[in-house]
């Protein structure tokens, strides 16, 4: 059997960098984690081949040397899926597919074959032992939860690694926290679910193997939901595994409570991490409390954030306008917390309601709900009718979005980050394609940019105070480059 393993093209968003990967020669952010996976389950008799949309096209020799194709993607990349799909069925291929759009929505899609939703531990073998018997039904489902112990080393022989600017991993799934407007526990669960660190360490030797060195990002939404494991058995594995292999550093998600754990940080900090994502979400108590998140509130989240900082853990983070609790003075206030708490990295979003969640059966009974969600975090949608109105939502996130993303404030932003930030003990060392970018940078935003000005001041002052992060400060403004390209895009009312 001869498999396409086919992963949809992503838009130009927040999280994409697009932009900012040209500046060093990448095609794509990251290959597709879920679908490398799901290869190393297939039949090891089958003939497989991965085309990434984000760095090939899909050729009509490629559809002509198939016999069957499995789609994986998420709620972003829904337009890109349905052409990929209205090809494929053209030419009469077999399409099998699943992930996060399609447990969400499959009845959306009618032309799809199968459907292996959830988690495709419990799903796919049922489908495969169908197939060949010649039997598979179209739609495969499960309430249970997948033993990711069991989950075998992704396919990474398959992706190009060389056009991707980092490689993503996940360690568990689940999350002990409950907030209103996530999916992740009707996706996953309350109770995270993790791998044994022998078996992430394998994963991680696997792609050593195959000559990575650069950036790893564990995917997990809440990379400490299990505390006691993570402590006390993957962060001493990862540790030991630091120690004997250079050129890696990881980045991840967490909960505002890792402030909490001097311990956990320091081990985090040793084992090679040096960012962590948070959702803050708000500085407002009372929205906070709206969308329960308990973890945020009755805490000096600005204090929490530079104890990471200091520890040497880069916090970007999460913010969401539109709840019910936000007051008229809520656009002003996100900007001053993130101006203070120098949050370089500042991803603000409009709420949106996912199917799955509590918000939006809650605002679906309410009959709230005008659309369906886009999926892309900071595209200036929303699929809510706001109590504050559309009117009033829409002009404070321009105003926001213009305020912060201006030069001036970003690259304040950054020196209140360097003030603070003490780098890590496995800080990575400056590469040929760290060199490059720096030289690119100096052409493209030094000289050419609309922050130029910004940019040599604050490279300036980086050298004078804090010489030894001058890799982190180009670093920095490289994405800030990318960030105004999409942040001026996705201003309400500019053209698309």
């Amino acid at each position: 059997m001869k498999i396409l393993l086919l992963y949809p093209e992503f838009p130009d968003t927040f999280w994409s960098f697009k932009h900012a990967l040209k500046f060093v020669r990448k095609k794509a952010f990251s290959p597709p984690l879920g679908l490398l996976t799901i290869a190393a389950m297939l039949p090891e008799h089958w003939e497989l081949r991965l085309i990434d949309l984000n760095v090939r096209r899909l050729t009509d020799k490629d559809l002509a040397w198939a016999e069957g194709v499995f789609i994986s993607a998420m709620l972003v990349q829904r337009d890109s899926t349905r052409q990929v799909i209205a090809r494929c069925k053209k030419t009469g291929l077999r399409i099998v597919a699943g992930g996060p759009l399609f447990t969400g929505e499959h009845e959306k899609f009618p032309e799809v074959d199968h459907f292996i939703l959830n988690e495709a531990e419990l799903t796919l073998p049922e489908f495969l032992r169908d197939f060949e018997r010649g039997r598979a039904r179209r739609l495969y489902t499960t309430g249970a939860f997948a033993d990711i112990r069991q989950t075998p080393v992704p396919a990474w022989n398959l992706a190009d690694l060389k056009a991707y600017g980092t490689i993503s991993i996940q360690y568990s799934r689940g999350c002990p926290f409950k907030c209103e407007f996530c999916n992740i526990v009707t996706l996953f669960g309350h109770r995270p679910r993790v791998k044994s660190g022998r078996q992430f360490v394998a994963e991680l030797d696997a792609l050593y193997g195959q000559g990575w060195r650069g950036s790893i990002f564990i995917v997990d939404d809440n990379f400490i939901g299990n505390k006691k494991q993570l402590k006390s058995d993957l962060l001493p594995a990862l540790i030991t595994w630091q120690r004997e292999h250079a050129g890696i550093n990881f980045f991840t998600e967490a909960s505002i409570d890792l402030a909490d754990d001097d311990e956990m940080v320091a081990m985090m900090a040793e084992a090679g991490f040096d960012t962590v994502f948070i959702g803050i979400e708000s500085p407002n108590e009372e929205s906070l409390a709206e969308c329960q998140k308990g973890q945020n509130r009755n805490r000096d989240l600005v204090a929490d954030i530079k104890r990471l900082q200091h520890a040497g853990l880069q916090v970007q983070g999460g913010f969401i306008l539109g709840f019910d609790s936000d007051p008229p003075t809520i656009f002003q206030k996100q900007i001053e917390f993130i101006q203070c708490s120098g949050i370089v990295t500042a991803m603000v979003g409009l709420l949106q309601a996912l199917p799955g969640t509590r918000l939006y059966d809650r605002l679906q009974q309410a009959g709230r709900l005008c659309s369906e969600t886009s999926g892309d975090n900071v595209d200036g949608s929303t699929n809510i009718t706001p109590i504050m109105g559309m009117e009033t939502l829409v002009d404070g996130y321009r105003f926001l979005l213009t305020t912060l993303y201006t030069p001036k404030n970003y690259y304040l932003r950054i020196r209140t980050f360097l003030r603070e930030y003490r780098r890590p003990p496995t800080f990575p060392k400056t590469t040929l394609q760290r060199q490059y970018a720096f030289m690119r940078s100096l052409f493209r935003l030094g000289i050419f940019g609309k922050e130029r000005l910004h940019y040599w001041k604050t490279l300036v002052w980086t050298l004078f105070h804090r010489p030894e992060l001058l890799p982190t400060m180009v670093s920095l403004a490289i994405y800030g480059y990318h960030f105004r390209k999409i942040c001026e895009r996705n201003l309400p009312g500019s053209k698309r």
